[in-house]
Parts: structure tokens; C-alpha cells; sequence
């Protein structure tokens, strides 16, 4: 079935679909994350879309609700940054359906937090103005994914990114973990999907394939900025090299070939 045909047996007649992106992009698909790793924005950033894959199970132990933050002087000095969350469903709850416990509390800490490790930084001031739209998301939400996808797209506005971004529970598709990524990436017409290092050890190319799918494994230096990219947040490099030096180093890591 070829990328572009949204009638296809992923979906079904009942189902409405969103405004997708135009066919032929690369299209990353990535869970929610709040303040990701510099690894994840990465990646995202090199994809013409981000679909957000928020009706899969949540994991306490990922970075669903929480983000690693880095000292500016010492990035070896690091403190987790937590959204208390309540699972309603127990461990079988989506990550659509968390909620926040303390959404008052949560915005007071994540502002400070941010403020204590990286206020003294000159790129501050620009993060901070972005950042508001991310603290008024606990003022209209209770749920951590909406927060934690606002934190991603203030990140990639800042460094210019002009992509879309679509959600995994407004797409049809089968289950299998491959066979539902492939048919994420094949109903927005994608004709690549981007694949961490990680994804690569367990993915099956056979569904891209059949639906005409490129798979492209994605990869980061692990030098320089890149050194702990897949450990703490990226906001640390963003308020240490600047909103423009960051972008062209994503943009570098971008047109690299596989």
C-alpha cells in the first residue's frame, strides 16, 4: 500500500482524520517527553513531522514526566525535574490518560528549577519568554502528556523547527509494535521514518516495507554537547550554546547520511 493512501486497512471508515502534512516527509514518532534529552530533540528535529505517541502505556521509569537537569558550570551536577503524576488505571493507564497530581505545585517547581540552573545563562531571557506558554499549560490541563509535548514544542519553536505535529490516539492503527508504527508513518504519508538507536534493536522492517516505507536508523555524535546528549535534558544546551549555535548543530547532525 503506498504511503499516501489514507483509505487503506489501517483505518477505518468511521474514523475522522486530522490535517496531515503534506506526503513524502520524514516523520518521527516518539512518546511525549517533558524537557527531553538532547538525543530525542535531535531526532525530532530532523523529521518534517513528530507524531506523538500518547496512547501507549505510561512509564514511571522514563521521561514521560520528569527530565534530568544539568548544572551550567558542572553537567555532572544533575537533579531531576518530576511532575508528580496519578495513574487512574493503574500501570495499564495510556500516557494520554495521566494525570497531574499537584498542577499548582508542579508549575511553581518546574519554574524555579529551570530558574535555579539556568537563570545566570544570557540566552536565559528568550528561554523564559517561550517557557510561560509551557507553565500555563498546568493553569488549562490536567494531564502530563499536554504538558510534557508543550515543554518539546517550545524547545523546537526556539530553534526554529517548522515541522508538524500529530498524535499517535488521532491516527488509526494495527497492533504489533512495528506494524503500529508503520502504519502511523504510512497514514500521514511519510515516506521515511526516523529510527533511534534504541528502536533499531527491537524493529521489524518488514511492515515499512510492505507499505512502502523507508526506514533511516537516526544517530547523535557523542562528542562535545552530544557527550551526555542521551542522559539530561536538552535545555542545558540550549541555555549553554544558544538557541542559534544548538540549531545549526541539530542541522549538522540532520543531513547526515545514516
Amino acid at each position: 500500500m503506498p504511503p499516501t493512501n489514507h483509505s487503506s486497512t489501517t483505518a477505518s471508515p468511521a474514523v475522522s482524520l486530522p490535517d496531515l502534512p503534506p506526503p513524502g516527509g520524514l516523520c518521527a514518532i516518539h512518546q511525549p517527553n517533558l524537557f527531553p534529552r538532547l538525543t530525542t530533540l535531535a531526532k525530532l528535529f530532523a523529521a518534517d513531522y513528530w507524531i506523538v505517541l500518547d496512547d501507549v502505556q505510561f512509564s514511571r521509569r522514563d521521561y514521560q514526566h520528569r527530565a534530568r537537569l544539568a548544572s551550567l558550570s558542572d553537567p555532572q551536577r544533575r537533579q531531576w525535574l518530576t511532575i508528580p503524576t496519578h495513574l487512574p488505571h493503574g500501570r495499564r493507564t495510556a500516557i494520554q490518560d495521566a494525570l497531574i497530581v499537584e498542577p499548582v505545585r508542579s508549575r511553581r517547581r518546574t519554574a524555579q528549577m529551570l530558574q535555579q540552573h539556568y537563570g545566570a545563562s544570557p540566552h536565559w531571557p528568550p528561554f523564559q519568554q517561550s517557557l510561560a506558554s509551557a507553565l500555563e499549560r498546568f493553569d488549562t490541563t490536567d494531564k502530563t502528556a499536554e504538558v510534557a509535548e508543550e515543554s518539546t514544542r517550545i524547545l523546537l519553536k526556539l530553534l526554529g523547527w517548522t515541522g508538524h505535529i500529530l498524535r499517535s490516539s488521532d491516527l488509526p492503527a494495527r497492533p504489533g509494535r512495528s506494524q503500529r508504527l508503520a502504519d502511523l508513518a504510512a497514514t500521514t504519508g511519510a515516506r521515511t521514518y526516523l529510527c533511534g538507536t534504541g528502536g533499531m534493536r527491537y524493529l521489524d522492517a518488514a511492515p515499512f516495507a510492505a507499505l512502502g516505507v523507508n526506514v533511516k536508523p537516526f544517530a547523535t555524535p557523542t562528542l562535545g554537547p552530544w557527550q551526555a546528549g542521551r542522559e539530561i535534558s536538552a535545555v542545558r544546551a540550549l541555555i549553554h550554546l544558544g538557541p542559534q549555535h544548538l540549531a545549526d548543530a541539530l542541522h549538522a547532525v540532520a543531513s547526515r547520511p545514516a
